[in-house]
């Protein structure tokens, strides 16, 4: 008697159905439903040559630190003990960008020197301290499994997440170019489709082949879209769960299933009851007392002199990354932080994977009963909440994979483009209006703290579109041409909107939105009238190098 699957997975309320050949049995578990994984692997491009020391280039350092080399590790050691994850994994062509780059690259080794040269003076310090001289070996520890990594494969981070897209473990799917907030330039269709353009052929250069799906940027999604979507020859994209919801007609299964618009380009929902558990800020796992605290760092705490050399140039504080303290009251009632324990974190980490994959199950289980159909979760999340803000998010991650894989048989892990191959046949509905921003809608990237960017973003555009009916009179003016196109799209980026709603690096938002502009209009100025200076360009081609094989020409009109 053979079995095809895993004979050691649980057999847990599925299916089994038996087939004869010749004197052989073969069963075949049938799972009741799916579940889907998605990280969004985004930053907005922040590189500035120009300067020695930018306090946003360490947003990709910390990422690298903290979320995506854990992540790498954790999927390594999947493959070796024989767990075949399946995970869907969007990387913007920002983040790709800045992780080739081979200025970030270097900065980025001195960014963890540095980091290794402060934990040895840790342990030195803490040498008669107990718990503190356990925490600082931990860290040290952790700092050198982070260079081997790094360095294991040569830098390129990209090249590493590439190999489990090649296995067939992680689907990688790209995502507007710079993160362009979408429904807000409907209006200039020939910027919509610079956006998705764009990514897919910087996608098609880094990973060798064209993307299947498209994390829209904050899930935002207006009706028409789709038709870009089909033309760029994606075949399915990610929205809020009521995007589905409210599709037109009222799918039949709700956002368990995905709908095929009218363009034959699928949309898969959210789903809200998982999501919750994760995202929640009073009842998520990372609200948990033994978690790492986030917001206590050595960078702020430790005395002056001897901090000095770790912090800004100028002699600003700032975070290092090496945090002692653990949440230890989930209400914020106590200002005492105890003292973190890596152990019992980690045990709290994996009593949540088990919760989840629990909560999973009977969601399942409940679904496929009612809907009489497997049904699918979409459960997405922002990659840099599993390490970098939820430090023991990629221990979550690992041991829910492999609880998934060994201890039940509910429900199955796939990725997206797996599932639409398994389950062709849905229903054709056309999705509501939406993102997954406050509210639902728009106004986290439109209201009184950053209406005033709109105006000057559609104006650009209109003049690139204007720009793209050119023939270039010579090289120069190509390279101009094309540099001017990158100006409009770094300045679309909707992480300038959202920082600003926010309020915190507002300054920094604000300089990045008016700097790309004023690059823009003094190229658009020049061109017109055949007057270009080739040393400001070259400059700013070395400082906004982005898409180093871009065509200008996507701005033209269809």
């Amino acid at each position: 008697m053979l079995f095809l699957g895993l004979a050691s997975r649980a057999f847990n309320a599925s299916l089994l159905l038996s087939k004869k050949f010749r004197d052989t049995t073969y069963y075949i578990i049938m799972a009741l439903g799916y579940l889907a994984l998605v990280l969004h692997a985004h930053l907005p491009y922040v590189r500035h040559p120009e300067s020695d020391f930018v306090l946003e280039e360490e947003w990709l350092f910390e990422a690298i630190t903290e979320t995506y080399v854990p992540l790498l590790q954790v999927f390594e050691g999947l493959k070796r003990d024989g767990v075949d994850f399946k995970m869907t994994m969007s990387m913007t062509p920002p983040l790709v960008s800045m992780l080739r780059d081979e200025l970030l690259q270097d900065r980025y080794d001195a960014h963890l020197t540095q980091l290794e040269e402060l934990i040895a003076k840790e342990i030195d310090r803490h040498e008669h301290n107990g718990h503190m001289l356990y925490l600082a070996e931990y860290y040290a520890n952790s700092f050198s499994q982070i260079r081997k990594t790094w360095s294991g494969y040569n830098r390129d981070l990209v090249g590493a997440f590439k190999q489990f897209l090649d296995s067939g473990n992680l689907d990688i799917i790209t995502c507007g170019a710079t993160h362009g907030y979408l429904p807000l330039m409907k209006m200039y269709p020939e910027a919509v489709w610079s956006q998705i353009k764009v990514a897919c052929e910087h996608y098609e250069e880094n990973f060798g082949r064209a993307p299947k799906g498209i994390w829209l940027p904050e899930c935002a999604y207006y009706e028409g879209l789709e038709r870009m979507l089909a033309d760029a020859g994606l075949r399915y994209f990610l929205t809020d769960g009521h995007g589905i919801l409210y599709a037109r007609p009222r799918p039949r299964y709700g956002s368990y299933a995905p709908i095929y618009t009218e363009t034959g380009v699928a949309a898969f929902g959210r789903d809200h009851e998982s999501s919750q558990q994760v995202w929640s800020s009073k009842v998520g796992y990372p609200g948990a007392i033994e978690y790492r605290e986030f917001y206590k760092d050595l960078g702020w705490e430790a005395e002056y002199e001897y901090i000095k050399p770790y912090i800004m140039p100028n002699g600003q504080r700032k975070n290092t990354g090496i945090k002692y303290h653990k949440i230890t009251s989930r209400d914020g009632g106590s200002s005492e932080k105890g003292l973190y324990d890596p152990y019992w974190a980690r045990e709290k980490a994996a009593e949540h994977a088990a919760n989840f994959m629990y909560n999973r199950e009977r969601q399942v289980q409940n679904l496929s009963g009612m809907l009489q159909r497997p049904p699918i979760v979409v459960s997405p999340y922002d990659a840099e909440l599993f390490g970098h803000w939820w430090y023991e998010g990629p221990q979550f991650l690992d041991f829910l994979f492999r609880k998934s894989w060994y201890d039940q048989g509910t429900y199955d892990m796939t990725h997206l483009s797996d599932y639409l191959q398994q389950q062709p046949n849905q229903q054709v509905c056309r999705p509501s209006q939406s993102s997954w921003g406050y509210k639902g809608f728009h106004e986290y990237w439109l209201n009184d703290t950053n209406a005033w960017i709109y105006p000057h973003l559609h104006k650009a555009a209109e003049r690139m579109i204007k720009l793209a009916s050119r023939e270039p009179a010579d090289e120069l003016e190509w390279r101009a041409l094309n540099q001017a196109a990158r100006e409009v799209l770094l300045a679309q980026s909707s992480d300038w909107a959202f920082i600003m709603r926010t309020g915190t690096m507002v300054p920094y938002a604000i300089r990045r939105t008016r700097s790309h502009l004023l690059r823009f209009n003094k190229l658009y100025d020049d061109i017109l009238i055949g007057k270009l200076d080739s040393g400001w360009l070259e400059k700013v081609e070395l400082i906004d190098n982005i898409f180093p094989n871009i065509d200008y020409r996507t701005y033209r009109t269809a």
